[in-house]
């Protein structure tokens, strides 16, 4: 077999054969190929980033309205925690009954991307429906606060295929994605004249030229500017 049959993965397997005496760890093996694209005059492409598709204020409205009137609570609740809080799904599904401050109207994200815990808000007027949520749960011994009836939290997948069942409803040409949601938030509220150091800490986005600013604020002043604008949020 010549070099020029060899496949990529043998060729690996080769490669890796000549390097396991010396036990390479991941930045040596980083560097190694750095050097071997220089000495080869590769140049790495880079694609181009595209901007994350953000529903309309229209298309939000007309979505949650097929949500509303399908008349099962438990999915108008979890589509507004979206909404509200812009957390990631991962961090929906292990949201605990516990984790939720109604007297402040915050929720706190344990082990959030990044392995970060973090305290997001939620608008004084989805307070009532979600502390009648949150009771039916306790009766019931729920741990978490989206629970399937087999007392099991909720899968990322379930959250996705529930969203994108009343986006077929909805007759969407893109389906709703709880990251679709999360920008939908983020762009909404900068649109309201937000600044990015009231978000950052709600978001959970990592900012090297903010963090110094974002470790000055206070819980309660970026609450206090959510609350303002959040009365006009279109859901």
């Amino acid at each position: 077999m010549t070099n020029r049959t060899m496949t990529v993965r043998e060729k690996a397997q080769r490669i890796a054969r000549s390097l396991r005496k010396e036990e390479p760890d991941y930045y040596y093996l980083k560097e190694l190929f750095r050097h071997l694209r220089n000495e080869l005059n590769i140049k790495v492409t880079r694609q181009s980033k595209h901007l994350p598709y953000v529903p309309t204020e229209s298309e939000i409205t007309n979505y949650y309205d097929i949500v509303f009137k399908s008349n099962n609570m438990q999915n108008v609740i979890i589509i507004k925690t979206l909404l509200y809080t812009g957390v990631r799904v991962g961090e929906l599904v292990n949201i605990k009954v516990e984790n939720v401050d109604l007297h402040n109207g915050t929720i706190r994200i344990d082990c959030g991307k990044g392995g970060k815990d973090r305290i997001v808000p939620f608008p004084t007027s989805f307070k009532e429906i979600l502390a009648m949520h949150i009771e039916r749960n306790k009766e019931k011994g729920a741990t978490y606060l989206f629970e399937s009836s087999w007392k099991r939290p909720y899968s990322v997948r379930g959250i996705r295929k529930i969203l994108v069942q009343y986006s077929t409803t909805a007759g969407m040409k893109k389906s709703i994605s709880p990251h679709k949601l999360r920008h939908f938030l983020f762009t909404w509220m900068k649109k309201q004249g937000v600044d990015d150091a009231l978000i950052q800490p709600y978001s959970g986005h990592k900012s090297r030229q903010s963090l110094e600013v974002y470790s000055k604020l206070s819980i309660t002043e970026a609450k206090k500017e959510y609350e303002k604008v959040i009365r006009d949020f279109p859901v």
